[in-house]
């Protein structure tokens, strides 16, 4: 996640040589590209962490530090 990103609310995510933007509020992907693996492991971990991943988003927006999250 990047302060002062554009809309709407996502994440970036890097895997070895995939990367892809995922939106927090559908889980979709909106740019770039991931494996079916991938994109299941990205999915099932941002689900169990989709509020955390908001209030992060909204921290990022006003250039706060953002909370921990943990990872896959």
């Amino acid at each position: 996640m990047y302060y002062n990103d554009h809309l709407p609310p996502h994440f970036h995510v890097r895997y070895n040589q995939q990367k892809a933007l995922v939106s927090i509020n559908t889980l979709e992907i909106i740019a770039g590209k991931l494996t079916s693996r991938v994109t299941k492991l990205v999915t099932e971990w941002a689900s169990l962490h989709q509020t955390e991943l908001m209030e992060n988003w909204e921290l990022a927006q006003t250039n706060q530090p953002l909370n921990k999250i943990i990872p896959l």
